[in-house]
């Protein structure tokens, strides 16, 4: 066989023509040698190659080289035809099979023999065959290179002289071309063979489909004559069983009427059976198109009663300002008929529903309850004009759920997300983002926060031991915490306005407790910082007591920058120049408003961050803000922090003095209950939010307050000083000295 890897000759080598004494050698299994033609024998090549040209194209595949070369054998080495060589092979296989003695006993044995052998042979002749072929075209293949390295070679040897290199070039790309073409004529020929024998392989299935189709026409002819056969059998027996001839009383005619009288009756069934199933399936499908009549009607009532409920929020809403307006101050003692209706019509528009009550709410919708789906009381008891708000905000809310439900709910996609997921663990994809900024249904939130919050604590869990947050009770129970006296302060008025905290045996104290103690246990430089235990009353409503400790621990380790539950609540006062620069950037009328006016707006914005906004938005608005900030972390403060402002601005702008705005600031952000138009706002309009620029604007204001700070501890320092030296100034104390 020839080598191929070892040819050592390529087109590129060839036709250099730098060398004039060159010679191509192919190596096989017998050593062959290429010989170099004669300029004789270049000039005839010359002028086959001109008359192959000029023949038709049928005709081209004939000439198999435009160039005659020799291949002289090696005189060590005898000529050995290749017919020769394939005989040997054969000569070889047969020799292998060695004579066997006949004996008379075995004669099928020796016959199996034979054929597999002959078979082997078979094989091995067209193993052969193939190897001939592939031989012949490789050969092809090394002639026509030869051609045209020999080619390039004379004709550079013979005709540079005197010719323009603008013309060598265009022949040498004319050769290229032909080569080319040719290549392409010869894949083509082989996908017009391999498509050939495609529709061979085609024609063979038909054919054997067409053999299968013949086959299963005779079956069922065969099957129709067995039929035929029972049927006339079947006559037989009729006519023989009515026939007097023959004996009525024998036994097979007995049995035979039996039978027959059986079948009769069983059709009769069938056909009986027929009839009640067709008047059976037509109640069916006309009870069917009822139900679903009945079902349309049904939505349809439901749409309208929504719709007239939620206008009904928005009238009695409106009534209670309407009132509010109406009644005017009391200056004097004297008591007029309208102020006494109107007052008589503010306290019973200001009672909420109860159970006590079930006629008023058998004639009227139950708009309002006491407490809302995460425990907060919806309406007051001690002042009366916030009750009044509370009642209609609280109106106002109700009437956007009853609309929003209309639409498609969210609900729907966070049910088809979390099947997705039944079999996988969830992970952080766009299209959770945009469910959880949308707001995790209430029946989800508890999982969906479980999983952020293990998201971001992973490593803080897997470097601790088991049962760390009982370790950690259970030492802060045990030892003297320096917390727990400030701690045991605020439990009752952490969030006095939910039923879970409301009294000193509420479900939510003790959880409350225990949290708030095993983080103090945990992180002694915080200890415990006002605002911490508004934080963990909001976790615990959905999570439970080790989650709510993990919760806040992501807040204040991996959320917050350091220092920002400090005594010196430096992160805090950072974060508070940061949203100064953002309401500049994003918010540039709004900014110079306030700054016209002299309103240090951060008064009010420093609890929001503090607390994230627990406290100061409704509670609706409050959990869709924790469902982000829980997922995304602390960018999405800064983000609603001025959608509240953005969404409020033109009412604010209307302010020209700065009482009424620090005024209006206090309370505003109760006032927004269109938490979808507020979330469109947070991350559609304030766009683009990059947290690189939160990043660098938190590093430069921190060197500025530290500076700061430095400056007032100096000044500090220097009247404690002056205080011990001098005689007049020792009864002063400072604020800090007051506090404690």
């Amino acid at each position: 066989m020839i080598v191929v890897g070892e040819a050592g000759n390529s087109m590129s080598s060839l036709r250099k023509g730098n060398n004039e004494n060159r010679r191509s050698v192919f190596y096989t299994s017998e050593e062959w040698e290429l010989l170099d033609a004669t300029p004789k024998d270049l000039e005839d090549s010359m002028a086959l190659e001109e008359k192959r040209k000029h023949l038709p194209e049928g005709n081209k595949g004939l000439t198999s080289s435009a160039f005659p070369f020799d291949f002289g054998r090696i005189p060590q080495k005898t000529r050995r035809p290749l017919k020769d060589m394939i005989g040997s092979s054969k000569n070889r296989n047969s020799s292998d099979s060695s004579p066997t003695e006949w004996y008379s006993g075995n004669g099928n044995k020796l016959v199996s023999e034979l054929q597999l052998k002959y078979q082997s042979q078979q094989e091995e002749l067209e193993k052969l065959k193939k190897d001939l072929l592939s031989q012949k075209e490789l050969v092809r293949l090394l002639q026509q290179t030869v051609r045209s390295s020999q080619y390039d070679k004379y004709f550079a040897s013979r005709l540079c002289e005197g010719v323009p290199k603008d013309k060598l070039e265009l022949l040498h790309q004319k050769d290229d071309q032909i080569l080319g073409l040719n290549n392409q004529l010869e894949k083509l020929n082989l996908e017009k063979d391999s498509l050939q024998q495609e529709v061979k392989n085609l024609k063979c299935k038909v054919g054997e489909l067409n053999e299968q189709l013949g086959m299963l026409m005779e079956t069922i002819q065969a099957k129709d004559e067995v039929i035929m056969k029972l049927s006339r059998q079947l006559s037989e027996c009729e006519d023989n069983s009515s026939s007097p001839s023959g004996s009525v009383n024998s036994p097979v005619a007995t049995c035979v009427n039996k039978e027959l009288q059986e079948l009769d009756r069983l059709k009769d069934s069938l056909q009986g059976y027929k009839t009640q199933n067709k008047f059976l399936n037509k109640e069916i499908l006309e009870l069917s198109a009822l139900r679903r009549n009945a079902e349309a009607r049904e939505r349809e009532w439901q749409a309208k009663y929504t719709s007239l409920e939620a206008k009904l929020c928005q009238i009695e809403s409106k009534y209670l300002i309407l009132l509010q307006e109406v009644k005017t101050p009391v200056c004097s003692e004297e008591q007029s008929p309208a102020r006494e209706v109107i007052t008589q019509l503010l306290e019973d528009a200001l009672k909420a529903e109860t159970s006590e009550q079930p006629e008023q709410a058998f004639f009227k919708p139950h708009l309002v309850s006491e407490y809302d789906i995460y425990g907060f009381q919806t309406v007051p008891e001690d002042d009366e004009e916030e009750k009044l708000v509370a009642k209609s905000r609280a109106l106002d809310l109700r009437s956007l759920s009853l609309s929003e439900n209309r639409e498609i709910s969210t609900g729907v996609k966070w049910e088809n997300y979390l099947a997705s997921t039944m079999n996988r663990e969830m992970m952080r994809c766009a299209e959770l983002k945009n469910l959880i900024r949308s707001g995790i249904p209430h029946e989800h939130r508890s999982k969906v926060w479980k999983w952020c919050v293990n998201l971001h604590v992973k490593k803080f869990k897997d470097s601790t031991v088991p049962e760390y947050f009982q370790t950690l009770l259970q030492s802060a129970l045990e030892k003297q915490n320096p917390a727990s006296k400030q701690i045991e302060l605020d439990l009752l008025r952490t969030l006095p306005n939910n039923k879970h905290y409301s009294s000193p045996t509420s479900e939510g104290i003790q959880k409350l407790r225990n949290v708030l103690l095993a983080f103090s246990w945990r992180n002694p430089d915080i200890g415990y910082c006002q605002g911490l235990n508004r934080l963990v009353a909001i976790a615990l409503l959905y999570l439970e007591q080790e989650d709510a400790f993990w919760c806040l621990v992501t807040i204040v380790e991996v959320f917050m920058p350091r220092d920002y539950y400090t005594k010196t609540l430096l992160g805090s006062q950072v974060d508070q120049r940061v949203f100064k620069d953002l309401m500049s950037e994003k918010l540039p009328r709004l900014h110079a408003h306030f700054e016209q006016y002299k309103v240090d707006y951060t008064l009010i914005t420093f609890n929001w961050f503090l607390v994230v906004f627990v406290d100061s938005v409704v509670s609706d608005i409050l959990f869709k803000i924790w469902d982000s900030f829980l997922y995304e972390g602390p960018k999405v403060i800064f983000r609603f922090a001025l959608a509240f402002f953005k969404y409020k601005e033109e009412e604010i702008l209307k302010l020209q003095d700065s009482m009424s705005i620090f005024k209006y600031l206090r309370y505003f952000t109760r006032t927004v209950v269109d938490a979808r138009k507020l979330t469109g706002i947070a991350f559609g309009d304030l766009n683009p939010f990059p947290l690189r620029q939160i990043r660098n604007r938190r590093t430069y204001h921190l060197e500025k307050v530290r500076l700061e700070l430095n400056e007032l501890e100096a000044i500090r320092e220097d009247f404690l000083r002056e205080r011990e030296t001098c005689v007049e100034k020792r009864d002063l104390i400072s604020d800090d000295e007051e506090d404690s």
